[in-house]
């Protein structure tokens, strides 16, 4: 088989670099000669062929379980070991009769649970008699397949996650906070604006004379009384405490110290004091008021006289 270079260097031919083609007559010429060969321009791919050799692959298999000891084979081949409570209770199992659903989860599931029942019952005692251990002891250490550091990013990032939940369940409170305070706002507000309406149309009427009425008024002052708390009379009737009482007892009330000069209802009643000469300037030294007999009091000189006095000067 020659190459394709050979062949066009023997046609005369110059290759595909030089952007050259054959015409159709050179290449019958070519493939009469057998310079063309199927697949030199067109890959031609063979088909498959797949053998299944069942007898060959059973033989492999004999071959090799003959060469390796069962202790490192650890092969058993079992039916579903008994169950006995289906024997104690007269019920036939599905595995027994041959009656088996493979379509059926559970039956399915069963089987393979007593399969491998039957399976730990046969390989326990070979194990134990070729002195293999079956159960880890206490102070056994084995390697972990994942490293520290893996699973400090694995721990890590569940404490994120934490806490991006925690923050979402906050922020969710906070936003059912906000709903309901702006819902409660609203309330006061559509309240308020109720009762205002309410007192204007009342005012309104009161106004025009169509009602004498001053309900109102009333529900105002009320609610006064209820925002500033119980009144004076009521907070000043109990007195003072027992401590305070015990101490004017043992050392004796000094008497009130402050608000001596407050003026009282009595104080204020009382006009045995009064003078009304001295109360209106008609007696007493300095008086600025002429009475009968009276002086003459210090009369300011006028604006002229002022001026000519600061001349002189």
């Amino acid at each position: 088989m020659m190459d394709t270079t050979e062949v066009d260097t023997q046609m005369g031919f110059e290759s595909e670099e030089d952007d050259s083609d054959m015409s159709d007559e050179e290449l019958q010429e070519a493939f009469a000669k057998g310079l063309l060969k199927p697949g030199l321009n067109i890959p031609v791919e063979e088909a498959k062929k797949f053998t299944n050799n069942v007898e060959g692959m059973k033989q492999c298999l004999s071959d090799f379980c003959k060469s390796l000891p069962w202790a490192e084979r650890l092969d058993l081949s079992n039916m579903p070991a008994a169950d006995i409570v289906a024997q104690a209770e007269g019920r036939q199992l599905a595995a027994e009769s041959g009656a088996i659903n493979a379509e059926d989860d559970f039956q399915r599931e069963m089987f393979f649970y007593r399969q491998a029942q039957a399976t730990v019952l046969e390989a326990l005692p070979k194990l134990r008699k070729l002195n293999i251990p079956t159960r880890r002891p206490e102070d056994y250490f084995a390697e972990m397949s994942k490293t520290d550091q893996h699973m400090q990013k694995i721990r890590k990032k569940l404490l994120i996650k934490q806490t991006a939940m925690e923050k979402s369940e906050k922020a969710k409170k906070l936003r059912e906070l906000r709903k309901y305070g702006k819902k409660v706002q609203v309330e006061v507000l559509q309240k308020r604006q109720k009762e205002k309406k309410a007192m204007m149309s009342a005012v309104k009427k009161y106004q025009k004379g169509m009602t004498d009425k001053l309900d109102f008024l009333e529900g105002d002052q009320d609610k006064n009384q209820k925002g500033a708390g119980p009144p004076k009379a009521q907070t000043n009737k109990k007195g003072p405490n027992a401590k305070r009482k015990f101490k004017d007892r043992k050392f004796g009330f000094g008497g009130k110290k402050k608000g001596t000069k407050w003026n009282t209802k009595e104080s204020h009643n009382d006009m045995s004091g009064f003078r009304a000469k001295m109360a209106h300037g008609k007696g007493g030294k300095g008086g600025k008021s002429f009475g009968k007999g009276g002086k003459k009091g210090n009369k300011r000189p006028g604006k002229e006289t002022r001026r000519k006095m600061k001349n002189k000067k």
